[in-house]
């Protein structure tokens, strides 16, 4: 497994332990980081969405499917810039930064993994 598939992998997985605990013990998780609990369906249906977007990262990791890699980064980005923007707006609390460490910590992984993988494909056909 490439060192950018095996990024992705974590990531998945990742994914899918966040998505068991936003369906499972939502309000937990929110208390961690200072946010108001809630009652809402929506927290639970955020964890299934999430729990979908896991799977398929992971089955892209594990079948190498590079464009899903490669299109995962400026994705996982823009989630973090999402953030800031909803905290500058004042739409949000800025504990919800902490959520996009994450996202922003893998997707700079999964980026210098695919530079470090094209490297070493690139030095091999030497």
């Amino acid at each position: 497994m490439s060192r950018a598939a095996r990024s992705l992998l974590v990531f998945g997985v990742y994914l899918e332990l966040l998505a068991a605990i936003l369906i499972v013990a939502p309000n937990a998780l929110l208390s961690v980081f200072r946010v108001v609990h809630t009652h809402e369906v929506w927290i639970r249906v955020l964890g299934v969405v999430v729990g979908y977007v896991g799977v398929y990262y992971i089955i892209s990791a594990r079948h190498e499917f590079r464009p899903v890699i490669v299109a995962s980064v400026p994705v996982r980005l823009m989630l973090m810039v999402s953030f800031v923007a909803f905290v500058l707006l004042h739409y949000a609390d800025p504990a919800i930064l902490v959520f996009g460490v994450a996202d922003l910590v893998g997707a700079l992984w999964t980026a210098a993994s695919l530079r470090s993988d094209a490297s070493t494909i690139s030095s091999n056909r030497r």
